[in-house]
């Protein structure tokens, strides 16, 4: 297990990252990046390459300040037969997400940066996670647009609120598409050996 050391800082504004970091029983302390995240987005890459160059510009942004930290920054989109989808920016966008993410099979994809810059420590991964969405009826996603549930997440869902009765299945980590794949970040992390 990885030393569990206040030396790491989670560059992310997610509640449910700090929520699944403090569950894992890591000690961190959280530094929201100043990053615009509609400057990374390209038609010409991948949803993966994406989330990662996201990733790492979170982390890289917040380990300027904290030069001997273990700063790890995160992203997550959502793959739709190769296009990536983000976070919805309002209802409406929201519903057109909605409705095109619960028509069939997609791919959320969280890549993990970890960076201190005092070691030259730069790191840049991803995991994937298959969903098997269920088909949502018309009053089901006109609730889930009034309940707001959907803002600020990728994809404009959040599996661990209303998963099973959105999704069918999935295929890979539960944690991933909540937004941090501890299976891989824990991995990192003892590679690293902090």
């Amino acid at each position: 297990m990885a030393d569990k050391s206040p030396s790491i800082i989670l560059a992310s504004a997610s509640l449910r990252r700090k929520e699944l970091l403090t569950k894992a029983g890591y000690k961190f302390k959280v530094f929201v990046p100043d990053v615009d995240e509609s400057a990374f987005f390209s038609e010409a890459i991948t949803p993966c390459e994406y989330a990662k160059r996201l990733a790492l510009a979170k982390a890289k942004n917040v380990a300027g300040r904290f030069a001997d930290c273990l700063v790890i920054g995160a992203d997550t989109v959502v793959d739709f037969a190769g296009q990536t989808i983000g976070k919805a920016a309002d209802a409406k966008q929201a519903e057109q997400i909605t409705r095109k993410l619960f028509s069939g099979p997609h791919k959320v994809i969280t890549a993990i940066a970890i960076v201190r810059l005092s070691e030259r420590i730069e790191i840049v991964e991803s995991a994937s996670t298959t969903v098997y969405p269920k088909k949502m009826t018309d009053e089901q996603i006109a609730k889930h647009i009034k309940s707001k549930s959907w803002q600020d997440k990728a994809g404009a869902y959040a599996i661990q609120e209303n998963g099973d009765e959105f999704i069918e299945k999935i295929e890979g980590s539960l944690t991933n598409v909540m937004g941090l794949p501890m299976e891989l970040l824990q991995r990192l992390l003892k590679r690293i050996g902090d």
